[in-house]
């Protein structure tokens, strides 16, 4: 991808662009942050763009995470502001209303396709059965024992259920400025917590319960996949949570575990039969369009079928192809100019 600048962070991006001058009109580069889990989707993309549309530069693309990306993307409009936030969750109100109060109104919402979460650890490790209810008791800061919540002292994966193996229990999850940790805490940890028949309490308890993580097992990732796999590379025992893409492109050295006895794959996430998969998007400012050369061909390229259909090089890399039908709606609502307001999200 030698075409494509990736950059180390959605703030390199505001630091580079800052160098110019003072109005968005001024920059003639597409410039994209957010979801680690899109960013190298959207790096074929950038590259196959420039490819194709010589008359415009290629797009800039960098990571930071979801939140990240969403954060600089509502900073305002200009050139020292980003035009593309990818996100591998849906925008929250709160961001839709952060973005209104620093005049970006004009939010357009692009889904597309849909990417799974799976669990891994090192191919020489033994086979993992996973449940969700699993995950929860491996994790969470307190467990109930006898109708009580007690601290966790679980210490090797067998000891929350004998068809695990017997190894120490170490889990590296996303951080919270991943989309991912969204999807994470609420198809496996609140669901796990649910499984595990916590006793009665009250609601903002019970919330607590099902997402407070105990501190000596858990490993918080803030940076990129590549930042997790280095974590079972030094400590293999470590269980990791990855894209499903991710774990596609490094097979030679992760082995995948079963969910709720499903195998993670392109087909059972179509079909909706493995349990932790998401939609992806990306947010496009609408103020930028006609000022930033290039946008509407960009969102154009990246949904058609050479791209994101099925079959398309974004399939090949691991992305989940959203119907035809479905992606027809996208590209007509982002072309009639459709913006989102904070009551359209939760």
């Amino acid at each position: 991808m030698n075409k494509v600048i990736l950059a180390a962070s959605a703030a390199a991006l505001a630091i580079a662009a800052s160098a110019g001058v003072a109005t968005a009109q001024s920059r003639d580069t597409i410039q994209i942050a957010g979801s680690s889990t899109v960013l190298p989707f959207a790096s074929i993309v950038a590259e196959e763009f420039g490819n194709a549309f010589p008359e415009f530069n290629t797009p800039v693309v960098g990571s930071g995470g979801s939140g990240g990306g969403l954060r600089q993307f509502c900073e305002g409009v200009g050139e020292n502001t980003i035009d593309i936030a990818n996100s591998s969750r849906r925008i929250r109100a709160g961001e839709v209303e952060a973005c209104n109060g620093n005049g970006v109104s004009d939010i357009r919402e692009i889904q597309i396709g849909y990417d799974g979460i799976v669990f891994a650890v090192s191919a020489d490790k033994e086979d993992f059965a996973l449940e969700p209810v699993h995950i929860f008791k491996a994790i969470a800061a307190q467990v109930p024992v006898d109708g009580e919540m007690v601290a966790n002292t679980y210490a090797n994966w067998n000891e929350i259920d004998a068809s695990l193996p017997n190894q120490p229990i170490a889990v590296a999850i996303p951080a919270s400025n991943h989309g991912t940790r969204e999807v994470f805490e609420e198809r496996v940890l609140v669901a796990g917590c649910e499984a595990a028949e916590l006793p009665e309490m009250e609601e903002e308890a019970m919330e607590a319960a099902c997402t407070a993580l105990r501190q000596d097992v858990v490993i918080e990732i803030a940076g990129d996949y590549t930042e997790t796999l280095a974590r079972l590379q030094s400590n293999p025992d470590t269980v990791g949570v990855f894209g499903l893409s991710f774990y596609d492109q490094n097979r030679d050295t992760l082995k995948v575990a079963t969910m709720s006895r499903v195998i993670p794959s392109l087909e059972t996430i179509a079909s909706g039969e493995y349990p932790v998969s998401r939609p992806l998007y990306f947010y496009v400012k609408g103020e930028h369009i006609g000022t930033i050369p290039g946008i509407e061909e960009y969102v154009a390229f990246f949904l058609s079928d050479q791209m994101a259909g099925a079959g398309g090089a974004l399939e090949t890399a691991g992305m989940i192809p959203a119907p035809e039908e479905e992606t027809a709606e996208v590209l007509a609502a982002f072309d009639a100019g459709d913006a989102l307001e904070a009551s359209d999200v939760e």
